[in-house]
């Protein structure tokens, strides 16, 4: 099954800037080769359901060894059975509702 994910990881106790750690996941994304694109407070993704959740996995496997002893994480979870939908579908279907 294919999902789309929001997800925000938060290093807890390794102080104020965190931009190393959001960087980590974003190599362990690319290394698992999904489709992703970052903003302000988090990251979209998507794939498959297992891919997805096991870099999600990988992520807190990385940003504890990189020495956070606390991660909290925020995860939005959508997945449909109707049809196929990209992320980059639904920024589309937004733009054109706006014209």
């Amino acid at each position: 099954m294919n999902v789309i994910i929001d997800l925000c990881v938060v290093p807890m106790g390794v102080g104020v800037s965190v931009g190393k750690y959001v960087v980590e996941c974003q190599k362990v994304l690319q290394e698992a080769g999904l489709n992703h694109q970052v903003h302000a407070y988090g990251t979209n993704i998507e794939g498959d359901w297992d891919e997805v959740f096991a870099a999600v996995k990988r992520c807190h496997e990385r940003v504890h060894a990189m020495g956070a002893p606390r991660i909290t994480t925020s995860i939005k979870v959508g997945t449909r059975t109707d049809r196929e939908q990209s992320m980059q579908d639904k920024i589309d279907s937004v733009a054109e509702t706006q014209m």
